[in-house]
């Protein structure tokens, strides 16, 4: 479940190892290049966790990035998440 706080929206995934992780990262990447809607993302080993807000919204929680949310949960799914 995404988090709204601090005027961003939160998750954290976590796969069972770094590759997954990885794959996932670069679906996420994909998608979020054909939205021209790039995340604040970070990557530890199998952890992968996200902050989204639309700075040019004046660093708010906007419809796209709830749409990107939902496209990373969808991307997620696949990997059992």
């Amino acid at each position: 479940m995404w988090k709204e706080e601090d005027d961003k929206l939160k998750k954290t995934f976590e796969f069972k190892d770094f590759n997954q992780a990885f794959r996932f990262m670069t679906g996420v990447a994909l998608v979020a290049e054909k939205m021209d809607h790039h995340p604040w993302w970070s990557n530890v080993y199998n952890t992968v966790s996200f902050e989204l807000n639309t700075h040019d919204a004046g660093n708010k929680v906007t419809d796209r990035d709830r749409k990107l949310a939902k496209k990373i949960d969808e991307l997620a799914a696949q990997f059992g998440q």
